[in-house]
């Protein structure tokens, strides 16, 4: 995995967003856009995985398109996160006034809401566009203690408008995980955006950080 750092190194909003070569294509469009939706100060940690479909997985599952499964990575990768990054910042992480925020898109952002159920350390969590369809993600949803304030949700309108069967679900799985996360007590919002999961990728997960901010 490799990092890439935008915005202000001396911000106490800190923003962790899980990347591939696409997103980092338009990071910086990203970042200058919260920028304007929010005025607020912060800095922006781009963490690129290597293999997209084991490093954010959190169980493994069988292919949903194509013919590559899905892993079991996602420990891995929060731990990574945990032991490279978050060090790094230790010292703004014992201001009050610190928060550090992780998001993403597609299986990104299942990722980010898979992470603040393991972890305590996010203030919040981005998952626009998520995987909400990844078998028994629902399920771990209801049985499972979320440990973060609050979570960003958002889906295409024609997301669920799809033939692949199981990805047709996750109009219903995000609905479901929305209600969960209310009646938990955490702050939280599902948005509804215009078109197909491909499309505006970076300016559906901007809305969600600018939202956290």
């Amino acid at each position: 995995m490799k990092t890439y750092t935008y915005g202000n190194d001396d911000a106490l909003n800190i923003l962790i967003q899980m990347v591939d070569d696409h997103d980092l294509s338009a990071i910086e469009q990203e970042v200058e856009h919260i920028r304007k939706l929010t005025g607020a100060d912060f800095r922006l940690i781009a963490v690129k995985v290597g293999s997209w479909n084991n490093d954010l997985s959190p169980w493994e599952a069988p292919p949903v398109f194509g013919n590559e499964r899905f892993g079991s990575g996602a420990q891995q990768t929060l731990e990574y996160i945990k032991t490279q990054i978050i060090p790094e910042l230790s010292e703004k992480l014992q201001d009050p006034a610190c928060r550090l925020f992780i998001g993403g898109y597609s299986l990104a952002g299942l990722f980010a809401l898979w992470s603040v159920y393991q972890t305590d350390i996010f203030s919040g969590a981005v998952a626009a566009s998520p995987s909400a369809w990844f078998p028994g993600f629902i399920d771990y949803v209801r049985k499972n203690e979320i440990m973060t304030q609050a979570v960003y949700l958002s889906l295409g309108d024609k997301e669920e408008k799809t033939r692949n069967p199981v990805m047709a679900q996750v109009g219903n799985a995000i609905r479901k995980i929305s209600d969960i996360l209310s009646s938990s007590g955490t702050s939280t919002i599902l948005e509804w955006n215009q078109g197909t999961h491909f499309r505006d990728p970076d300016l559906r997960t901007e809305k969600g950080f600018a939202w956290l901010l």
